[in-house]
């Protein structure tokens, strides 16, 4: 019986595993290698908290690309949502730990099928992959951690993002209670006193959930939040229909011709009293497309310039955490800080967190805890977690051209030593930010969930409603 195995147990391996459960008819064996994070659940959706919202309305977050309304109609069987008005519940933007259990659900229907004539098998093994072994004759093993290992005719990285980056310290950090290198990690025990003070390391989504948690424990002290360009997320807003603007030719304009076009037309919006966010939502169904088209430099100058401002102005959070944000700020509970983290510097009475500004003058930020809210780590290649790191070093996966992920063909296809496609290893989701750039969010990931099923499968794409795409604005 053919084994697939998948590393990583949320969404993407989720989904990837529920899409060869229900599109296959015969048999085979899945196993779903997952650590550290609930399995079904993964970092996003394994909060346990109920302030924790998601950034997309409910009527987008079907997990299903061919059923557009799937969420809709789990979320109706719950009796929280049952005198919910259609209209409301489709706006809602409904607690992760919610869709944790939607997608949890998901997956339990296929570790433990009701039908006996169910001819997938699929199983969940809690470890940490750290190695691929392929002998001679081409037969693959995923080792764990424990020393164990899992035979696999093909294997699927659905890993998500990398763990979040390190930064320099003149002292150790490891066992440093006053810093969380990981905001997932329990840092509530460790909070200070009321009136203490908290530093918080970036200003962008992670961010506004650390301070809403701090807001729920009723913890009352000073909150500072610092970033490179103190930049905050925005918030969701109710649009209009706007013309779908991008040429036939975008590909031919450079990275130059695109950023001129797309702000002609936030210009517009602005002169119609509309959100010039709508122009840059209009980009989606392309982005990917137009990604590819830029030349490595271009991607690279894109980083460096444009990817804050991208990132904040496309990765929004609902109204009525942004009313709390801003609450926060307007109170002086919450200040935002902007500056470049060169180092921590533990000292006996604080953290310290030393920053240069745009001028390069020093400044320093002192906390009773700091909190890493900065992201994924950024350089794939410094990715420091085992299995990549023997990956890299056997030249069976390789860093993008700008180091974001790992490089892919179009069927997901992990390009190895002599820049051909492996019949062993496929990729999906946060892995392929440097080849797509638009593959975190949902609408992404679920089609790539369907996708990758199907060509493990060898079966011809199915056909998607349009309905089932995306609406692109709120």
């Amino acid at each position: 019986m053919k084994t697939v195995v998948i590393i990583g147990g949320g969404f993407s391996g989720t989904m990837a595993a529920v899409n060869l459960a229900r599109l296959c008819d015969h048999p085979i064996r899945v196993v779903i290698v997952n650590a550290k994070r609930p399995l079904g659940r993964g970092t996003a959706y394994g909060t346990s908290r109920g302030e924790h919202l998601l950034n997309v309305a409910a009527r987008n977050m079907s997990a299903l690309p061919d059923f557009p309304s799937h969420f809709l109609d789990w979320l109706r069987s719950r009796s929280e949502y049952r005198n919910t008005p259609e209209t409301e519940l489709r706006e809602m933007f409904v607690p992760r730990r919610i869709y944790g259990d939607y997608l949890r659900g998901l997956l339990e229907t296929c570790l433990n099928p009701i039908d006996s004539r169910c001819r997938v098998r699929v199983e969940a093994v809690d470890g940490e992959a750290v190695d691929v072994i392929v002998d001679e004759a081409g037969d693959a093993q995923v080792l764990l951690q424990s020393g164990e290992s899992v035979d696999a005719d093909q294997i699927l990285l659905a890993t998500g993002n990398q763990p979040p980056g390190s930064f320099r310290s003149s002292a150790p950090l490891s066992h440093d209670p006053r810093y969380c290198r990981d905001p997932w990690d329990d840092w509530t025990s460790r909070l200070p006193p009321s009136g203490g003070r908290i530093v918080l390391l970036g200003t962008g989504l992670t961010m506004v959930d650390v301070v809403l948690t701090l807001g729920e424990v009723g913890w009352e002290g000073e909150i500072v939040a610092v970033s490179r360009n103190g930049m905050l997320p925005k918030s969701h807003f109710r649009g209009i229909a706007y013309e779908d603007y991008i040429p036939p030719n975008a590909e031919s304009l450079g990275l130059n011709g695109l950023k001129k076009l797309v702000s002609q037309h936030c210009d517009r919006l602005k002169q119609m009293s509309q959100n010039s966010a709508i122009a840059v939502d209009k980009l989606r169904p392309h982005t990917q497309r137009l990604w590819r088209s830029l030349s490595v430099e271009e991607r690279r100058e894109f980083l460096k310039k444009d990817a804050a401002l991208w990132n904040v102005s496309r990765h929004r959070i609902a109204a009525s955490i942004h009313d709390t944000i801003t609450d926060a700020l307007d109170c002086g509970r919450l200040k935002i800080v902007p500056g470049s983290i060169e180092r921590l510097a533990p000292t006996e009475q604080s953290m310290d967190v030393v920053l240069n500004d745009a001028a390069g003058t020093e400044s320093m930020q002192s906390g009773d805890l700091v909190i890493n809210c900065t992201g994924p780590q950024s350089h794939f290649s410094q990715t420091g977690l085992p299995l990549f790191d023997n990956l890299l070093r056997k030249g069976l996966v390789h860093s993008d051209e700008v180091d974001l992920g790992i490089q892919v063909d179009d069927d997901f296809a992990v390009i190895g030593d002599g820049g051909q496609p492996s019949h062993l290893l496929y990729a999906i989701g946060p892995l392929l930010k440097g080849s797509l750039w638009e593959t975190t969010a949902v609408p992404e990931l679920r089609g790539q969930a369907m996708r990758v099923a199907e060509i493990l499968l060898e079966r011809e794409p199915a056909a998607v409603a349009e309905e089932a795409i995306i609406e692109y604005y709120i």
